[in-house]
């Protein structure tokens, strides 16, 4: 297994090439779309969704390609991830997301400091998150029990979907959240609201976890059971 700090560093730069993609693909669909925001929102989704898929298939064999801190934390509550490595983890998620935006701005030579004066406020936002969160999970552990070859098109997909059946785009990701934040363009989210966005956040990923437990659990016991055997001199 790569080390610790390989397996961060994989998590800082995917995260940070999943927010540079956010953001630039946002800022280009929003100078192209003409003011069609509609059409804006289609590019920024298509994006998203596919850079989401590489991510994984490249990073997934060093870290995992959580990218996320709820799903960090789902899989540390699950015992599949160490608390020492769920924090490394952690910080540098946050700190690729950061990177990530600042870099989209140089890209499109923007200030790279800004705050964003996007409002994202309401119950039904608040709801759309928690939603958004708990379906990401709930697809991470449904499809990863039996077929986990396919989680990176599955979470693709998910997020694709999700862009358009939410009322908050689905940020479903604390750390993309507080990056979004940063950013006064097509993807931003205003600072005031992060709080909210990132508590429903959580809530979502602790409900994917408990039916992770009750749906998949016994066939994941049986899958890290079936691993830990394999490795076993004979």
């Amino acid at each position: 297994m790569p080390g610790l700090a390989q397996r961060a560093f994989a998590e800082w730069l995917g995260t940070a090439f999943l927010l540079a993609a956010v953001v630039g693909s946002g800022i280009m669909a929003q100078r192209l779309s003409g003011g069609n925001v509609a059409l804006a929102l289609l590019c920024n989704t298509i994006a998203t969704g596919a850079i989401l898929v590489v991510l994984i298939l490249m990073f997934a064999p060093i870290s995992g390609a959580h990218l996320n801190p709820v799903v960090t934390l789902a899989f540390t509550l699950r015992g599949e991830t160490a608390w020492t490595d769920a924090a490394a983890y952690l910080v540098a998620q946050i700190a690729g997301a950061i990177a990530g935006v600042g870099i989209a701005h140089m890209m499109f030579e923007l200030p790279v400091l800004q705050l964003s004066l996007t409002e994202r406020a309401g119950a039904g936002q608040w709801l759309a998150e928690a939603v958004a969160t708990f379906g990401l999970l709930a697809t991470i552990l449904g499809v990863g029990c039996r077929t986990p070859t396919a989680v990176p098109y599955a979470v693709g997909l998910y997020i694709t979907s999700a862009y358009w059946f939410t009322s908050s785009m689905s940020f479903a990701n604390p750390a993309v959240t507080i990056a979004r934040s940063l950013s006064d363009t097509f993807a931003g989210v205003a600072p005031h609201d992060i709080p909210a966005f990132v508590a429903a956040q959580f809530i979502g990923a602790g409900l994917a976890v408990l039916l992770g437990r009750w749906l998949w659990g016994g066939a994941a016991e049986e899958r890290s059971t079936a691993q830990i055997t394999s490795r076993k001199p004979a």
